[in-house]
């Protein structure tokens, strides 16, 4: 029988005795709702072809098209999280939410683990509704109704140092260059619990802020959701399966295995405007 266990306090559940491939429509409205109570869910020993990753992520609602990340051979509805034994640099390696550039933000992704090294290379997570539940009530009513703006360019565009480091695993630099303006405090689209909505990633500024004022505010926000009672670590094996709600989680992968291979495919679901 399926269970469902908390994976930390602040994010995160653990789905075990379950195969993805074969949920019935009321294992998976259970699931579903754990995705949205917990906003990561972990599922272990899974043995997916490309094609039932895809017909998973589907249940989900349409697949968005990565269009930085290199896509799977034939299979471009998935991206390649990949770094070779010789490469210095990882892929989503500082905390960051998937897509707060866009307008319409994926709802979330769905990552599955090939290749592992032997040690390092956890994922860290962070629960939104958590840290802005524990934050003091001067600070919620100071934040109450902001506005931040979110972009890509320093990250994917042409211009990007950060890019070029990449040896060619980000793709389309002159696709790059969107903003979009989001909620400081965003009601969940589906729960409307409320949670954070910045990261240190891709949020550029508080908008109708001076400078100064809003780099200052989102250090402080910044500083506040990297405490460790908000975070769950995941230690990945082969045959792994998470999904993270980029609507109320943020995540960041550990680049501590210098002289290893680690490869991960990530299928992207389709989110909606947020306000």
């Amino acid at each position: 029988m399926m269970q469902i266990s908390k994976a930390s306090e602040a994010v995160g559940a653990i789905v075990e005795n379950v195969d993805v491939t074969a949920l019935t429509d009321a294992e998976f409205a259970d699931v579903h709702q754990a995705f949205l109570d917990h906003g990561t869910l972990f599922f272990r020993d899974q043995h997916l072809t490309p094609e039932e990753h895809i017909a998973f992520a589907e249940r989900w609602g349409a697949i968005d098209f990565n269009r930085f990340f290199k896509r799977r051979d034939g299979y471009p509805e998935i991206a390649e999280v990949l770094k070779e034994p010789d490469q210095q640099l990882n892929i989503g390696g500082g905390w960051h939410t998937d897509h707060s550039y866009d307008a319409a933000p994926a709802m979330g992704s769905i990552l599955y683990a090939l290749e592992i090294p032997p040690s390092g290379g956890d994922t860290l997570f962070a629960g939104m509704a958590a840290a802005y539940e524990a934050l003091d009530d001067a600070m919620k009513t100071r934040i109450a109704g902001l506005k931040a703006r979110h972009g890509n360019a320093h990250i994917f565009g042409e211009e990007s140092e950060y890019r070029k480091g990449f040896e060619g695993r980000y793709t389309n630099a002159d696709q790059a260059g969107q903003t979009a303006v989001h909620p400081v405090v965003l009601a969940h689209p589906e729960t409307g619990v409320k949670g954070l909505y910045v990261n240190p990633g891709f949020t550029l500024e508080i908008v109708d802020m001076e400078a100064q004022e809003s780099q200052a505010l989102l250090q402080e926000l910044y500083t506040h959701i990297m405490q460790d009672r908000f975070h769950h670590r995941h230690k990945w094996h082969e045959g792994d399966l998470a999904m993270w709600d980029n609507r109320s989680t943020w995540h960041y992968a550990m680049n501590d295995y210098q002289g290893h291979r680690r490869y991960l495919n990530r299928i992207t679901i389709e989110g909606v405007p947020l306000g």
